[in-house]
């Protein structure tokens, strides 16, 4: 399923394509190098810095996931195509109708439950990651119950009455064959591996996590660089596709503009962009499955208007609010703790309480998933660890004006907090 933001950049994308075809097949093809705005025509693919995840750092976390199930008292788990699995084994499968699913036990040998007809490139996948070749792929033809296969796995490895940990996104028809097919099983979650393995991430991780957000920002920047009175939100966000396209990756952003700026996750109105008006964007790529999620907020020339000197307030409002969070982040503190202290300096310069104009949380895990556990807000009492990752993004917005939001991602360190990328300036200098 596309993302909000997808089909957010994808609408603006066809908007584009209609609307400036010269852009538009600046986009798509890129053929004319020598028509591209400078500052994109300079940007240099850096996609050999990104180096794959490799079949040893999946079974540490295969081994990781079982020493979880124990202290979780799993005796296995259940997980369908998504990230969870391609994290896993790096199997990369589209989900349908039609099951099919690991199953990792505790103790014993992994097996996969597949429609017939799909072994072929089940295996082909298999050969590629963490798996043994010869694993075990239980197979169903279109007339017979895969939720059988699933039983006949589990009972094969004394796993006929145990507690069989399900990932959260898998659906419930699923969930519910496997619960009639095996009425001895407990059903529970697997969260507590799944999210437990992930939100924990690696140097190499890490890197990517880095590498990714060097190219969304120095692709914003390049748009930036290009942006013109007179573009619409649509222009504007096919520059910025365009730009990480010239760095290596694909990417996007949603665009606002003005009075829709204070819509969190925008606006499909067709808007235009005008000097002294307000920009915020929102977007991000993936390098090597790894995202980033940055916003930015500013204007073309300086603010203008009667509003110029509230834009400008409200920027160092949410500035400072930023800068308290990555403060307050630190290994041992509770993850709502972080969200407090954004919240403390937004109420405290009279746009509070609560969520009257800061509408939503402080931040959410990211890693493979845009989002993804753990989460940055009020009640979340988990304590932050090393190597986890967060956004940072506080905004303050105003309906029938303007929306401000800074959003940098940030990991925590031994005894502390970093961004990947520095905090934006000023409305008028966004990036430096």
């Amino acid at each position: 399923m596309p993302s909000r933001r997808q089909f957010l950049t994808n609408a603006a994308i066809l908007s584009a394509a209609a609307a400036a075809p010269g852009l538009a097949q600046h986009h798509t093809t890129e053929s004319i190098h020598g028509k591209l705005p400078p500052s994109l025509a300079a940007l240099q693919s850096r996609a050999a810095e990104a180096k794959p995840i490799t079949a040893d750092e999946r079974r540490q976390r295969l081994e990781r996931a079982r020493q979880l199930m124990q202290q979780n008292k799993l005796d296995a788990i259940f997980l369908f195509g998504g990230t969870s699995l391609v994290y896993f084994t790096g199997i990369d499968w589209w989900n349908s109708e039609r099951l099919f699913a690991l199953v990792l036990p505790q103790k014993g040998t992994p097996f996969l439950v597949c429609p017939a007809f799909e072994e072929g490139r089940a295996r082909e996948q298999i050969a590629k990651g963490p798996l043994d070749p010869d694993t075990d792929v239980l197979t169903w033809q279109e007339d017979e119950s895969p939720y059988e296969r699933v039983a006949q796995g589990l009972r094969a490895r004394g796993i006929g009455a145990g507690n069989l940990g399900i990932e959260e996104r898998v659906t419930y028809v699923f969930s519910s064959g496997v619960a009639q097919a095996a009425p001895q099983l407990t059903l529970s979650s697997a969260t507590p591996v799944t999210a437990g393995c992930r939100m924990i991430k690696s140097e190499h991780e890490l890197a990517l996590m880095r590498l990714a957000n060097q190219v969304t920002l120095a692709a914003y920047k390049a748009a930036y660089q290009a942006l013109k009175p007179g573009m619409t939100q649509d222009d504007f966000a096919a520059l910025v596709a365009t730009a990480h396209s010239r760095l290596g990756f694909k990417g996007e952003a949603s665009v606002q503009v003005g009075e829709y700026s204070a819509l969190p996750h925008g606006s499909a109105t067709p808007q235009v962009v005008r000097e002294g008006t307000i920009l915020l964007i929102d977007g991000g790529c993936s390098v090597e499955g790894y995202a980033s999620d940055i916003s930015r907020t500013f204007v073309l020339g300086k603010p203008a208007g009667p509003a110029a000197d509230k834009m400008r307030r409200v920027f160092d409002i949410v500035h400072q609010a930023q800068a308290a969070a990555l403060a307050a982040a630190k290994p041992g503190v509770e993850a709502q703790s972080v969200d407090a202290a954004a919240r403390q300096v937004i109420d405290s310069a009279g746009f509070g309480p609560n969520y009257a104009h800061f509408t939503h949380r402080l931040g959410h895990g990211i890693g493979m998933d845009g989002h993804e556990w753990p989460y940055l807000v009020r009640g979340d009492t988990l304590a932050l660890a090393p190597a986890m990752c967060f956004s940072d993004e506080p905004g303050i917005y105003l309906r029938g004006e303007f929306g401000v939001r800074l959003e940098d991602d940030m990991h925590i360190t031994a005894d502390g907090a970093q961004l990947f990328t520095p905090q934006s300036p000023s409305l008028e200098h966004p990036f430096g």
